[in-house]
């Protein structure tokens, strides 16, 4: 096939306006996010920063503490910032350069197959986060306000969720979550001096030991692994970070995602929830719930007013995530194009179905199991990008659907056999198992990845075809090519040849969703290549 079989390049140096209007909800949610559509610094701390008042990042110290005792609690959230602010600082450079979000990365690692699977573990996990922080908020307003059954304060939660998510992160979250982020840290101080008063004060907090430890292996290390269950938290900063402007990157990676964000999140929040732990009494053992009820009971109406701030924040962010990853996951797998609103009611349903059941005796161990999973997908992601100057296959990692393989053998194996190791664990090693199923399924992942380096192929990264767009503009990002199916211009470096419809221009999200072209791109894939000369339209 010579360049002149390649139907020409319909190329701007300008966004199109109908892209940058539907941005505005959807966030190029399965498209590279161009320069143009980047955050400020402070657009996109504010997004962001709603992840950090959780009242679970607080009573998980709490817990944590009672279990192991307050100083060997203390080490663990230490060693967490650090292992948290370190891997993010990497996974923040990396988004920012790419602007993929994780469902598109993925595809480098795992091929076009591989990676739905990532993005359907990434959206159920954000919505079984959603379910915890929602039914806090519903049996809050039951106990005080009452009225309703529990059920249907659940679907007033949900109801009034759903529509928060619909503007994108600098059009809406940003706004929302700045506006609020105040009032969470005053509601907290005021809480502090509130249970100070009332049930006075005790340095015991500081240094509590329990009476016996029963979980395996030394305290601060237990610790350390139960933080590692919501590792999570790097597919959501990689989701964020992709709205990272380049000059802003050491910036985020240090401040808005790294161990500045997890210093306040992990660290400033655990000491608070520690102190909760030892001052506020519960009815029962100490959870998220009896935590929560036991704030509204000392602070009446103020404490109604702080669970509603911090719960309702953490959720933009939860059901944001579980909508764009659901809306990926239905773009390629089901072939259905709905848009990122539709997804955000798909993902509130599902949220209030499984709040209908008994959801606590049961997504507790879900959310350990897919702990592992999101372990090894961290394990795996982290050794590609640290890897990239030593691998004989190229760093600049493959997303287009056309240009990836159905599965990569060596990544989808480091996952999932390091997540089985992980599961095992735990079905079978009781507390030890619980303990060490985190760090052991890392090293596995780590491990096995290293090996699939080692011996891969190119062909398990990439499809070689031709007639590249990218080869046909002077600069990949800063062009426009407008796709032959949509009839809309996105930035050439997500940009792809038809092989089914005489090698017009497609978009990445079309190319997801044509159940016919990827294996037509496969076909020419085994054909020899053109060459190709710039584009000067």
């Amino acid at each position: 096939m010579a360049t002149k079989d390649l139907a020409p390049l319909e190329v701007s140096h300008a966004d199109d306006p109908r892209v940058v209007k539907e941005a505005g909800s959807e966030d190029y949610s399965l498209h590279i996010v161009p320069q143009s559509w980047r955050s400020s610094r402070g657009s996109l701390g504010m997004a962001w920063y709603g992840m950090c008042s959780s009242m679970f990042w607080v009573v998980l110290a709490g817990t944590v503490a009672l279990a192991v005792g307050t100083v060997d609690t203390l080490i663990g959230m230490a060693l967490s910032v650090a292992a948290y602010g370190a891997i993010n600082f990497a996974l923040t450079r990396r988004a920012a350069a790419s602007g993929t979000t994780v469902a598109l990365f993925s595809r480098s690692l795992f091929g076009y197959v591989g990676a739905a699977l990532a993005t359907l573990v990434f959206g159920l996990t954000a919505i079984y986060y959603v379910v915890f922080e929602a039914s806090v908020v519903a049996i809050v307003l039951q106990d005080w306000v009452g009225g309703l059954s529990l059920n249907l304060w659940y679907l007033v939660v949900i109801a009034y969720s759903i529509p928060l998510v619909f503007g994108g992160v600098q059009v809406w979250l940003d706004r929302f979550n700045g506006v609020l982020l105040p009032f969470y840290w005053i509601g907290l101080v005021v809480a502090i001096v509130w249970a100070v008063a009332e049930f006075g004060y005790s340095g015991e907090w500081l240094t509590y030991e329990p009476a016996e430890v029963t979980v395996s292996g030394p305290g601060w290390w237990y610790a350390f692994t139960i933080y590692m269950g919501v590792w999570v938290m790097m597919m959501y900063t990689w989701d964020y970070a992709r709205f990272s402007r380049r000059a802003d990157e050491r910036f985020h990676g240090i401040v808005t995602f790294g161990p500045v964000f997890y210093a306040i999140t992990l660290f400033l929040n655990g000491l608070i929830g520690i102190f909760v732990a030892h001052t506020i009494p519960t009815d029962g053992p100490l959870t998220e719930i009896s935590a929560v009820l036991g704030i509204v009971a000392t602070m009446g109406l103020f404490g109604v007013v702080l669970i509603w701030i911090s719960q309702t924040r953490i959720n933009t962010g939860n059901l944001y995530l579980a909508s764009s990853n659901l809306q990926s996951f239905g773009a390629r797998v089901l072939k259905l194009h709905l848009p990122r609103w539709a997804w955000a009611i798909v993902a509130g349903g599902i949220a209030y179905l499984l709040m209908l059941t008994d959801v606590f005796s049961f997504i507790t161990d879900a959310l350990l199991y897919q702990g592992v999973l999101v372990v090894g997908w961290v394990g795996v992601a982290m050794t590609h990008l640290l890897s990239a100057r030593v691998r004989t296959l190229s760093p600049d990692d493959e997303f287009r659907p056309g240009r990836v393989p159905l599965v990569n053998p060596g990544g989808l194996a480091a996952w999932l056999g390091s997540a089985l190791v992980g599961v095992l664990m735990l079905v079978f090693g009781g507390s030890t198992g619980d303990t060490w199923a985190p760090p052991v399924t890392l090293a596995v992942a780590i491990a096995l990845y290293l090996i699939a380096i080692r011996v891969g192929r190119p062909g398990w990264y990439r499809l070689s075809r031709p007639g590249d767009p990218r080869d046909e503009v002077d600069d990949a990002w800063a062009t426009r090519i407008r796709c032959g199916r949509c009839d809309r211009a996105y930035a050439a470096i997500e940009m792809d040849r038809d092989p089914e419809h005489g090698h017009r221009a497609i978009c990445a999200a079309c190319a997801s969703e044509s159940p016919s072209f990827y294996r037509r791109a496969r076909q020419e894939a085994r054909q020899p290549a053109p060459t190709t000369t710039k584009e000067t339209a």
